[in-house]
């Protein structure tokens, strides 16, 4: 099932997600609709308050779909180790025409449970580095509007009053 993604300024993507304690049928339902609602958007991720669930929940494949071993199902996840930085351009499914460079961690090791409920640790670098960074943020409820700088931040909030004002936000 395709699941509605919030926009910013919805408060669900503002506050922290809930850990998930119980890991059944249904955890494993949300997980599968927020893949497909990712791939229908042509995201890379998405985390469960991007869909208005205040959940410690993501889901990235970087692949877009074309591997199946790129599909990572990250709960309760937590960053455990980050080296590096890398500057570069990123966008969000909650900022749709909103993209800026912002800078991140280059590589970085992740520690998660799969929707089974067993834990796992995943390294990644360049693009997966920064999509797990990014998901993260938002299971943290921080939106990459706030890894900006101020200028480029005034400039995103002024173009998103804009298409605000014109009905297309």
């Amino acid at each position: 099932m395709i699941l509605k993604i919030v926009k910013y300024p919805d408060p669900v993507l503002l506050k922290p997600g809930e850990p998930v304690t119980e890991f059944n049928d249904e955890l494993r339902k949300l997980v599968a609709d927020m893949f497909e609602t990712t791939y229908v958007s042509e995201g890379i991720g998405l985390a469960a308050p991007q869909v208005g669930v205040s959940k410690r929940l993501a889901v990235i494949d970087v692949s877009q779909g074309k591997d199946p071993n790129e599909r990572l199902a990250l709960i309760n996840p937590e960053i455990i180790l980050h080296e590096g930085k890398q500057y570069e351009m990123e966008g969000c499914l909650s900022f749709p025409e909103i993209f800026e460079k912002v800078q991140r961690a280059a590589t970085v090791r992740v520690r998660a449970q799969d929707e089974y409920g067993n834990w796992f640790e995943r390294d990644g670098e360049n693009l997966l580095s920064r999509c797990l960074q990014h998901e993260i943020d938002h299971v943290d409820g921080t939106v990459f509007l706030f890894r900006m700088s101020a200028l480029k931040r005034n400039m995103c909030l002024r173009k998103i009053h804009k298409l605000q004002s014109a009905g297309e936000w």
